[in-house]
């Protein structure tokens, strides 16, 4: 079995971004009708799951590129692999201060204040360098895309700040 390319892994992942679908309202019981806690329970582990299935193939890329030795400590990424990060990036809370000047590469790198822990780093366009953090990237994508239920699976499922999967 092959594994997906990282072009179809970013196709999946951020599909709704680039087709701009409108958010659903999110859905409401009418105050009358009884839920079950079971009801509620089997919505959210089908939602949950499907939050799974969407996020982990990115999830994966990147902790791939950031632990396996594909790079060494500032090394900039393959074009392919930095098409799907510089994605990911726009999902940045801060995403507009991290790119600055514009991008010019992105690298893997050890963040400047914990430097055991390697990071990704954005290379810009002035010759300045900041790091960012993928997890705040995913938990933006999770608001963005999946409102009513994004809370719930970052509290389950990031621990200290990060996705515990």
């Amino acid at each position: 079995m092959t594994s997906p390319s990282p072009f179809n892994l970013l196709r999946r992942f951020f599909l709704h971004r680039h087709l701009r679908l409108p958010l659903a309202a999110p859905h409401h019981r009418a105050w009358c009708t009884a839920a079950t806690p079971n009801d509620e329970d089997s919505e959210w582990e089908e939602k949950k799951e499907e939050i799974l299935r969407d996020i982990e193939p990115i999830v994966k890329l990147t902790k791939d590129i950031l632990h396996s030795p594909r790079y060494k400590d500032g090394q900039q990424l393959t074009a392919e692999d930095e098409k799907i990060v510089e994605t990911m990036l726009a999902y940045h809370p801060h995403s507009e201060d991290k790119i600055g000047s514009g991008v010019e590469s992105i690298m893997v790198d050890r963040h400047p204040d914990y430097r055991q822990s390697r990071c990704l780093c954005v290379l810009r366009t002035d010759g300045g360098w900041v790091d960012f953090s993928y997890h705040k990237c995913i938990k933006e994508y999770l608001r963005e895309k999946y409102p009513t239920h994004a809370e719930r699976f970052i509290r389950k499922h990031f621990k200290g700040g990060k996705l515990i999967i």
